[in-house]
């Protein structure tokens, strides 16, 4: 497992104040405090979310063009101080890159990518798109590395 976890990329400037937008890859980042960008802690002094992105200040960046040097960075946190997640609820840092494989053995590839969708999430192993439902994903396994999914008429 990674020390540290990926909270989202820096996408843009807000405003003459040194506040930049994060393009979310999770949604409790208004609950961090320290940061890390290019490997500099940083301390988050406030956040909001403002439609689908998080608007941010850091602590020491006060200007639009200290802001501007940030850009198309990802943001970070350690790893120990990410929230408790509820049962069978998983990072998506913590499975991608897991080995996949049927309900009957065979080996589909590693998890490459997670995309949210709405209804549900979308796991994509390889060309493969496997809707993250409860009759497809059988079994999560981040000790051993590996998913086991049963494969629906249509899906292959």
């Amino acid at each position: 497992m990674n020390e540290r976890m990926e909270l989202g990329k820096i996408v843009n400037t807000f405003g003459l104040k040194g506040e930049i937008k994060i393009w979310p890859y999770v949604d409790y980042i208004s609950k961090v405090k320290k940061v890390y960008i290019n490997n500099s802690k940083m301390e988050i002094e406030r956040a909001r979310m403002q439609k689908n992105i998080f608007v941010i200040k850091l602590k020491g960046i006060d200007t639009i063009e200290q802001a501007e040097k940030l850009k198309n960075f990802i943001i970070e946190m350690e790893r120990a101080d990410a929230p408790k997640l509820p049962k069978d609820t998983y990072y998506i840092s913590d499975l991608i890159g897991l080995d996949v494989y049927t309900d009957e053995g065979n080996f589909l590839g590693k998890l490459d990518d997670i995309f949210k969708t709405g209804a549900n999430d979308v796991y994509q192993v390889g060309e493969i798109l496997l809707p993250s439902t409860k009759e497809v994903i059988k079994q999560i396994d981040t000790e051993n590395k590996k998913i086991i999914v049963h494969l629906i008429k249509g899906l292959v």
